[in-house]
């Protein structure tokens, strides 16, 4: 069995929804941040699009400003976005006209949304919640400081990178 490809970094899409969000709400909860996957993502979902640096997992915390189901609502009319997935619900674009359907896979979703960005848009980094008062670039750059982003082993090597916590929701945490 060969191993799943894994990307050494996520896209700079990815990452700027992360540093947005930091941006609009510094407060905000990040328990269930991610980018890359775990080792224990890697088996059970070796395919994902966290492995290709292409999903953002964004902690729902409407009390300091991230609210994942306005997120859900609003990033659908983001042509970046492949599919979505939050509180046991998935939008995709491919299926766009059957509207939200039942999400069926073993993470239910509901303390963060999974978002998966379209490979063409890897390296667009425009304003994800532009619904919002974007933040400027200077409280962007602020966001990237003050950080937060779990730090994890991923599946290669043993250097600390953000990763996708999904599977610490399911109980089972990468080591």
């Amino acid at each position: 069995m060969t191993k799943p490809f894994v990307a050494k970094s996520a896209t700079p899409a990815a990452i700027a929804m992360l540093r947005q969000a930091t941006a609009l709400a510094p407060w905000r909860r990040k328990a269930t941040d991610g980018l890359l996957p775990s080792i224990a993502h890697l088996k059970l979902s070796p395919n994902s699009d966290h492995n290709l640096g292409l999903a953002v997992d964004l902690t729902h915390d409407p009390k300091h400003g991230i609210d994942c189901a306005e997120i859900f609502q609003k990033l659908k009319e983001d042509e970046r976005v492949e599919y979505l997935i939050f509180n046991n619900k998935i939008w995709s674009r491919k299926y766009a006209k059957q509207g939200d359907r039942k999400y069926t896979g073993s993470n239910p979703h509901k303390s963060h949304i999974h978002v998966s960005i379209r490979p063409e848009f890897a390296n667009d980094t425009s304003p994800w919640f532009w619904w919002k008062n974007q933040p400027s670039l200077t409280k962007q750059i602020v966001a990237e400081a003050i950080g937060g982003m779990p730090k994890k082993k991923v599946a290669k090597g043993n250097q600390k990178l953000p990763v996708c916590t999904c599977c610490e929701v399911h109980g089972k945490k990468g080591k």
